[in-house]
């Protein structure tokens, strides 16, 4: 077989590569069918798959130690800052193990409202003379990467988006370091892709798998943060994209593991099952921060509006931003830097109703300001502590209410955590798995599976797009929102194609040609008809718009017009792989034939064809019938 023209290699799919189902297996077949072009039936993965894959463990290692790396800078920036020393970070006397230093015990008074300012302008100056990309929370950004520019992160947001992540967060900003690092490790796999010679699907698993990975090494979370790149970056479950992006994300938990050691980056104590009544209030409590989740998104993006309104260049945004966050740090210490502790002290229960009201509404307003502002910061352990404490609040209400319902506070507050999440993101598998790998308590994946459906739910009644997606929705990148099968991958060729299609002998002349086409039969009524010689194999195709070119004398025969190698798909070949062969070849028809007797035509398949195949789908999804009645029929009734 010729293979596809080169130029068009790169927007052939894996459907196309791998087989020789599509080779000619009868000699008679001659020159015509040698140099025909079909599609191949489908393997799961190339060999190309090995090469992605070794790239993603190189790239799971890298982000891992570019994550400690982070942390490393935002503590010290911290120690610094906070506490004028750098001996909790360095020095024979600096605490081991993975930790994020809280900025909550520092004795600086009124002095902590400038320390976030401070972070704000660095972030603001980077932004300016280095890359706006670096504002926000690293996913959107990354998104609108993967929909619009073939994976192709700037290089210099490798080192700018970390760089103003420490100097905001180790300052007292009130956000995760999750974000940046998730952003990072995206830029790193980009930027190998951009390196290396690889397509844009190939750069877009990196990009994932580098994502994938940082998360994976700030949390010890590897399946979660498998899960957080296909809800929010691949937007595909392949297994060439599942399989690198799998082995980055071990790779990163086992360098964190040889680090720091493989306990839970939240502790919890051990809980037990909860019973009908407490899964009952935790769907409850997972409805209730649905509705949180919307209003936090449109919180978020009320302030942006609202920052945008100022006459002010947007350099000074972050830093107004921050200094409200150090107003409220000053007034609430606990919501100042990255608050891990905070998550930990919710799911262990420490925190009593008062301080969960005062510390979660505090929480969100210092959060939402800044990251409103337009600097640089993730969201992650923001939404987990205010969606903690609301759930905390809930659960301990009931409590009060009604002990009976044995409701737990840590497993209330788990749910809040993971349900405002589920519900600002949608990213509703990861919330879930997320919440049990840095917790390890398998009592609590009942409540969260609950909880997160609940504010799905709600979600997406609601709200149109996430807290993750209004920013580029509202630069017009359409964002896909639902992971379904492929209807045309479901269909075979042979169920739809034209059968009985009128063919053309070679030596027909065009003059005999027209004369048949002005009689107007039903046969004639195509827009190409396939040519056949005198053994009856296919020799090519001619388009009605060729038979009738006036300029072509009535005595030149069908054979002079046939000049293009035949286009041919297998009766069982799915309706994608012709429509991909279609686009590849630049032709808007097909001719099938048989496997078992690849000389004989079986009919047509034409772009009209694959349109109409959707009208099923359509239908499927929009008519609802019965198909089963009880009782006795009803007898149809005459009008009048």
């Amino acid at each position: 077989m010729t293979p596809p023209n080169d130029k068009l290699a790169g927007h052939l799919n894996v459907r196309t590569l791998g087989s020789t189902d599509a080779l000619p297996v009868a000699p008679a077949l001659g020159v015509s069918l040698d140099a025909a072009h079909m599609p191949r039936e489908s393997t799961l993965v190339t060999h190309r798959i090995l090469l992605i894959s070794a790239l993603a463990v190189i790239l799971g290692a890298a982000a891992a130690w570019v994550a400690q790396l982070l942390m490393l800078l935002i503590n010290l920036i911290t120690d610094i800052c906070f506490y004028g020393r750098v001996s909790d970070v360095l020095g024979p006397h600096a605490r081991q193990g993975s930790f994020v230093l809280s900025p909550a015990d520092n004795h600086l008074g009124a002095w902590v409202i400038l320390l976030p300012a401070v972070g704000g302008l660095a972030a603001g100056v980077m932004a300016r003379w280095g890359s706006r990309a670096i504002q926000g929370h690293g996913i959107p950004e990354a998104m609108e990467q993967i929909l619009t520019n073939e994976s192709k992160i700037p290089a210099r947001i490798t080192w700018l988006k970390p760089l103003s992540a420490a100097f905001t967060i180790g300052t007292g900003g009130p956000f995760g370091a999750e974000g940046p690092i998730i952003s990072t490790g995206g830029a790193l796999g980009s930027l190998i892709g951009q390196l290396l010679r690889v397509t844009a699907n190939e750069r877009k698993v990196l990009l994932a798998a580098g994502a994938a990975a940082g998360m994976a090494a700030v949390f010890g979370a590897p399946l979660a943060a498998l899960v957080l790149a296909v809800e929010l970056l691949l937007f595909e479950l392949r297994p060439s994209s599942l399989i690198p992006v799998a082995l980055a994300t071990v790779t990163a938990v086992g360098v964190r593991y040889a680090t720091y050691g493989a306990a839970p980056v939240f502790p919890m104590p051990n809980v037990i099952e909860p019973g009908g009544w407490a899964l009952a209030t935790y769907v409850m409590v997972g409805g209730v921060v649905g509705f949180a989740s919307v209003w936090v998104t449109k919180a978020v993006y009320g302030v942006e509006d609202l920052f945008e309104k100022l006459p002010i260049h947007w350099m000074w945004w972050p830093a107004l931003g921050a200094l409200v966050a150090g107003v409220i740090g000053w007034i609430e210490p606990r919501t100042l830097g990255v608050g891990y502790d905070n998550i930990d002290a919710l799911v262990q229960g420490r925190f009593g109703a008062l301080l969960l009201f005062t510390f979660g509404t505090l929480k969100f307003v210092s959060w939402v300001i800044s990251l409103g502002s337009g600097t640089s910061g993730g969201t992650l352990a923001p939404l987990f502590m205010i969606g903690g404490s609301l759930g905390a609040l809930l659960g301990g209400g009931v409590i009060d209410v009604l002990p009976w319902f044995h409701v737990d506070i840590r497993i209330a507050a788990l749910v809040g955590m993971a349900a405002i999440f589920a519900g600002s993101s949608r990213a509703f598998l990861t919330a879930i798995v997320f919440s049990f790998e840095t917790t390890r308590q398998a009592a609590c994946l009942l409540p969260l599976l609950g909880g997160c459906t609940a504010a799905y739910l709600i979600s997406a009644l609601l709200m149109r797009n996430t807290i993750m997606t209004e920013k580029i929705a509202r630069r017009g990148v359409r964002v896909p929102s639902e992971y379904a099968a492929d209807y045309l991958d479901q269909i075979t060729v042979g169920k739809v194609c034209s059968r009985g299609v009128h063919s053309l002998r070679a030596d027909q002349t065009l003059e005999d040609v027209r004369r048949w086409l002005s009689e107007g039969s039903s046969q004639s009524r195509h827009y190409g008809f396939p040519v056949m010689d005198e053994a009856g194999q296919v020799k090519g195709l001619v388009t009605l718009r060729a038979l009738l070119n006036p300029q072509l004398h009535g005595t030149a025969t069908v054979a002079e017009l046939a000049t293009r190698a035949p286009v041919m798909v297998n009766e069982n070949h799915s309706l994608r792989a012709a429509a991909d062969l279609m686009v590849a070849q630049r032709v808007g028809r097909l001719m099938v034939i048989t496997q078992t007797a690849p000389h004989e035509l079986v009919g047509m398949l034409t772009r009209g064809d694959i349109i109409a195949a959707h009208g099923k789908r359509l239908r499927e999804g929009s008519r609802s019938r019965r198909h089963i009645r009880f009782g006795k029929p009803r007898k149809p009734t005459r009008r009048a």
